[in-house]
């Protein structure tokens, strides 16, 4: 049914884009872009001696999810744009959304129900002030105007809208729509970034931007809870702040990028040593919630880096680290992390619009994160009941081919080692079937 929607949206789409492509020298006044996504996944059964509330199921299953979002862009002046985008999303993940900490389909943090459901994805103006005479050429695409925006510029962003719109960007593989959908592939696992359930914060994003270089600095709203849809309002106090610094290379004519991420946490989260203690004193399973405070602090760093290697050949991998003693709260349940890939473009067998890619995700928790799992904590997504320690890993491979213009279907394999870090359970292969349709105007 879900994909019988996707096609019939495409091909209306189609009938109504009667004007031919903008310019990219032009500027815009405005745009409008859509997209569609369904993801529909299997897993057979596996090893599961014994299983928990936040266990991945031993038994197979069948789950799908869909996205649909409008991307409305508009030039309130030469440096000035705003943007508008509502979104629908429906599904279910593996067993709730539960049991892998490397989740398999990343499209599940837009979806919080099992039924479609209207919210508004993202809703911000940005304001380009320039330096100098030189300008760069900007094409058309999702939240982003046809023109030209200047060389040397200092960018503010305000209003709502996702922190890995603009931070830890990688060519090959950063949207779950079209490229890997693994939660630690798609963007660095070990960066607890602040999101409501849906990934989206409020917040505001400073930019210093040149030719070869460019310096971020990003702050947003943590939720309540974890993985939360509320928002706590103490942002002098609780918050999440994010700094970023990219730098542009080009060896031998190919274009290469390396950025160095790093972000603080404030907020009433616990930690995985205050748990355990209390559950010393009390003779009980350890729970990370009964331990919040607020403003509590939780730090991290990442490293990116994309590099082609030829026409339509690049590689790429991250590097993540946070302090592993504070409780997972709003991304996933990762302290460590290491990733690496290759994509290839279609051209080389006369298909330019398809890709091949394939990436190893390893990821760790610290030695007290991995002690509270061990006692039978419980984190937002993963918890077995114990442990048997293990780092989690996953190899991920997919073909994603054109079908017609605007309509793209992909294939992908995951195998998952230790799922949610124990060695007790799996290993679980995972089958997956992507319908992505996109348009502009």
């Amino acid at each position: 049914m879900q994909t019988r929607v996707i096609l019939v949206l495409a091909a209306a789409l189609r009938l109504c884009a009667q004007d031919p492509a903008q310019d990219p020298a032009q500027p815009e006044k405005w745009n409008l872009h859509f997209q569609a996504t369904s993801i529909g996944q299997y897993h057979g059964g596996f090893n599961s001696p014994y299983a928990d509330a936040f266990s991945l199921q031993g038994h197979p299953e069948a789950e799908a999810s869909l996205t649909s979002t409008l991307f409305f862009g508009w030039r309130l002046a030469r440096d000035t744009q705003f943007y508008f985008d509502p979104e629908l999303a429906g599904g279910r993940g593996f067993s709730g959304t539960n049991g892998i900490a490397d989740f398999p389909n990343g499209e599940m943090p837009r979806v919080a129900t099992a039924a479609p459901k209207l919210y508004l994805a993202r809703l911000y103006a940005t304001q380009d002030f320039g330096f100098g005479d030189a300008r760069e050429s900007i094409s058309s695409d999702e939240n982003q105007l046809a023109g030209s925006r200047p060389m040397t510029r200092y960018s503010v962003t305000i209003g709502r809208f996702s922190v890995t719109d603009f931070f830890d960007n990688n060519k090959y593989t950063h949207d779950p729509r079209t490229q890997f959908m693994g939660w630690a592939i798609m963007y660095n696992g070990a960066w607890d970034y602040s999101a409501d359930t849906h990934g989206y914060t409020w917040g505001w994003v400073h930019e210093f931007h040149t030719r070869r270089w460019s310096l971020r600095y990003g702050s947003g709203a943590m939720p309540r809870v974890a993985n939360g849809l509320r928002f706590d309002r103490r942002l002098l106090r609780d918050r999440g702040d994010v700094f970023e610094g990219e730098v542009r290379v080009k060896p031998r004519g190919h274009d290469g990028a390396v950025r160095v991420l790093s972000y603080q946490n404030h907020a009433r989260m616990g930690t995985y040593a205050d748990a355990i203690r209390l559950a010393d004193e009390t003779h009980t399973t350890p729970d990370v919630t009964a331990t919040r405070r607020p403003g509590t602090l939780k730090y991290g760093f990442g490293l990116n880096v994309e590099q082609e290697l030829a026409k339509d050949v690049g590689v790429f991998g991250r590097l993540g680290w946070n302090d592993g003693k504070t409780e997972s709260f709003a991304f996933t349940a990762i302290d460590r992390l290491a990733s690496v890939g290759v994509s290839v473009g279609g051209a080389r067998w006369k298909r330019p619009h398809d890709t091949a890619a394939s990436a190893l995700t390893v990821s760790g928790l610290s030695a007290v994160h991995a002690q509270y799992l061990v006692r039978g904590g419980l984190d937002f997504l993963i918890g077995d009941g114990t442990l048997r320690y293990g780092p989690e890993c996953v190899s991920e491979s997919y073909y994603s081919a054109r079908v017609t213009p605007g309509v793209f279907a992909t294939i992908d394999l995951q195998h998952v080692t230790n799922p949610a870090f124990n060695r007790d359970r799996g290993p679980v292969w995972i089958g997956a079937l992507r319908l992505h349709v996109e348009w502009g105007r």
